[in-house]
C-alpha cells in the first residue's frame, strides 16, 4: 500500500541518507513530500553536489522550511509518516521540547500529537548529555531515534551498502517497506 512520507533533511552531515531513501521510496511508489532546510541545503550541495532544487525535483511535492502555512503544519493534513533523515541536534531539542520554529519541528510536533511515525535520524558524535536527554524525551513521546550508525554485520562492500543498510531499516520503522533485504538471520 502506497504512503504519503515527508522527508526532511536538516544541516547535520549525512544528506546522503536523506537522498537515497527519498530515491528508494519513490522506487517502492511512495508518495515522498520533502522540506530541505536552509542548512540542510548547505550540507546537500556540500557532500553530495545536489541542490535542493534538484532533490525537489525528484519529491512529489516540496515545502519551504519557513511556511507554517503549509500541510505538513497541520495534525488533518494526511501524512502516513515523518522521516528527519539527518536530523540536527538544534531540530532534535526542538522536537524534543515542543519548540516547532518551522516545518520541520511543526511537522514532527504534528506526527507525535496524531501519533503517527516519526523516525528522527541524528548524526553527530560525541553526544554530550543534553543530546541524550533530547533522543530521550523524543522517545517517550512517540518518536523512533535511529542514530546513523550503520552496521557492519551483513559485510558491506561500498559506502552505498552502508548507506542503504540504514536507509532500509529506516524504511520498514516507517511502515514503508514489508520485506528488507538485509535483515539478521541468525545464520
Amino acid at each position: 500500500m502506497s504512503k504519503k512520507i515527508l522527508v526532511c533533511i536538516t544541516g547535520a552531515s549525512g544528506t546522503l541518507y536523506g537522498v537515497h531513501l527519498i530515491r528508494q521510496l519513490k522506487a517502492l511508489g511512495h508518495e515522498v513530500h520533502l522540506v530541505v532546510t536552509k542548512w540542510g541545503e548547505a550540507t546537500l550541495k556540500h557532500e553530495t553536489g545536489l541542490s535542493a532544487t534538484t532533490l525537489g525535483n525528484e519529491a512529489h511535492k516540496t515545502y519551504r522550511e519557513d511556511n507554517l502555512a503549509a500541510g505538513p503544519a497541520s495534525g488533518s493534513y494526511p501524512l502516513d509518516a515523518v522521516a528527519i533523515v539527518p536530523c540536527s541536534m538544534k531540530t532534535l531539542a526542538g522536537i524534543a521540547h515542543g519548540y516547532a520554529d518551522n516545518l520541520v519541528a511543526r511537522a514532527a510536533d504534528c506526527a507525535l500529537k496524531e501519533r503517527r511515525k516519526l523516525v528522527i535520524v541524528p548524526r553527530e558524535t560525541p553526544l554530550n548529555l543534553i543530546h541524550i536527554r533530547n533522543m530521550a524525551t523524543a522517545t517517550e513521546a512517540g518518536a523512533v531515534v535511529m542514530p546513523a550508525s550503520p552496521a557492519f554485520w551483513h559485510r558491506p562492500e561500498t559506502v552505498d551498502d552502508l548507506v542503504s543498510s540504514l536507509v532500509e531499516r529506516i524504511m520498514v520503522h516507517l511502515g514503508a517497506l514489508e520485506n528488507p533485504s538485509i535483515e539478521w538471520t541468525g545464520d
